[in-house]
């Protein structure tokens, strides 16, 4: 699993990334935090992505932290722990 984290000041930068995240797959765990599926390839287009488009357009204080973790060793409370459930509806 990842998590990214990012800071972006200005508003049309920080929408087109939460997009971003969204259009690999991203779920939104709180306003700038996306939880990814952790594989090469995810990984390797988001440092393109970033490293090509958007660092170009950071500013001071700007910054997106990416961190790989190993999802047997999550803990996860609240609506967290039931994102990753199977859901059945029935009519």
């Amino acid at each position: 699993m990842l998590i990214v984290s990012y800071d972006i000041t200005d508003n049309k930068l920080r929408a087109k990334f939460a997009k971003t995240l969204i259009k690999q797959g991203g779920i939104r765990l709180q306003l700038s935090v996306f939880e990814l599926n952790n594989t090469s390839r995810v990984l390797e287009n988001l440092k393109i992505r970033i490293e090509n488009y958007y660092s170009k357009k950071f500013e001071g204080g700007d910054s997106v932290l990416i961190f790989e973790t190993d999802e047997q060793k999550t803990i996860k409370y609240g609506n967290a722990i039931h994102r990753d459930k199977d859901l059945v509806f029935f009519p």
